[in-house]
């Protein structure tokens, strides 16, 4: 497990932090909000090792979540079942997960309420071949997805169904515990094309010299996501979810976090370089690595609430695949904050 980074660091930058006016706005009106609130002493915000971290480190590093906590560390969960874990034990009461497990998670009862969505999407097929750029051209080939029963597979699987084909019988799946290790087969040979999240679409391309083998990012899975489904580019990933004791406890923390995000957010986007710097010991990337991933990782800081559409259209989608990915039915209106 990765050391917390602490909250320090020079101030953002101007541009950076003027790049959204209305983010600064709603800083201000958010910290106001909890101007009266008890300050934590410590808060430790858990993520993982993709693109929706760089927004969260970034507001760390920038100082814009300094009025929620004596101190703010961010630590990275490395798949999953060790978020579960951290639930189920409920060590983690802040963190960045999938929208899809946040939905499931609600449903059995375990307390989680969606804060924002981070990302409206950062999956991308990375093949060996350029012809391998629609759903249909990957019959017969052989393709790895990370976290089987997660997000990456939950996706591919639905846009196999909605062409017509079958995992096991149309092509070859197979499944690695981590994008890295999806990489590693595709870059030895053993598969001819991998499902990937940013920064790790980025980084396979980036290292695919090294090992004499080109590869390319071939399909844009939101993309391909709306050209089968209708429902628009727009894939609502990952984003904040809270516990509803820590919610009970701190709702005004919650507030001043997802308004620190707002922030950080156009940060991100108007100056990548600054935020790749920031966050690439944690993420155990290069910068330079990071910073060509984010205009690809779709990264957006929008309320739960807001999204609710979007993210009922996704759910509805998978559930039609199998309703057991977001615990058997949609969630209630409470679980949107």
């Amino acid at each position: 497990m990765a050391d917390p980074i602490p909250c320090s660091g020079p101030a953002i930058s101007r541009r950076s932090l003027l790049a959204g006016a209305g983010a600064t706005l709603a800083l201000s009106q958010a910290f106001s909000a909890i101007a009266e609130a008890p300050r934590l002493a410590k808060l430790t915000i858990w993520g993982p090792p993709a693109g929706p971290s760089v927004t969260l480190i970034h507001a760390i590093a920038s100082g814009l979540l300094e009025p929620l906590a004596d101190a703010v560390s961010f630590r990275s969960w490395r798949s999953p079942d060790e978020l579960r874990a951290g639930l189920t034990s409920q060590t983690m009461d802040v963190f960045i997960l999938p929208t899809q497990t946040a939905a499931n998670l609600y449903n059995r009862g375990l307390g989680v309420r969606l804060l924002n969505v981070l990302t409206d999407g950062l999956l991308h097929m990375v093949a060996v071949d350029r012809k391998l750029a629609s759903i249909p051209s990957l019959r017969g080939r052989s393709i790895s997805v990370p976290f089987r029963n997660d997000t990456p597979e939950v996706i591919f699987r639905r846009l196999l169904q909605l062409h017509g084909l079958d995992p096991e019988k149309d092509l070859a799946v197979s499944f690695s515990g981590t994008p890295v290790e999806a990489i590693q087969l595709l870059v030895t040979g053993r598969v001819d094309a991998a499902v990937l999240p940013e920064p790790a679409a980025t980084l396979a391309l980036s290292g695919s010299k090294a090992v004499t083998r080109d590869l390319f990012r071939t399909i844009d899975i939101q993309q391909a996501w709306h050209d089968v489904t209708g429902l628009g580019t727009r894939l609502p990933q990952a984003g904040i979810g809270v516990t509803e004791r820590f919610l009970a406890d701190h709702a005004g923390v919650a507030e001043a976090l997802h308004a620190g995000l707002v922030a950080a957010t156009a940060s991100v986007n108007a100056d990548p370089a600054r935020a790749a710097a920031d966050s690439a010991a944690e993420l155990w990337m290069p910068a330079p690595i990071i910073e060509r991933s984010i205009p690809f990782s779709n990264l957006v800081a929008t309320r739960a609430r807001d999204a609710r559409p979007a993210l009922e259209a996704v759910f509805r989608s998978v559930a039609e695949f199998d309703d057991r990915i977001i615990g058997g039915k949609l969630p209630a209106a409470d679980f949107y904050l």
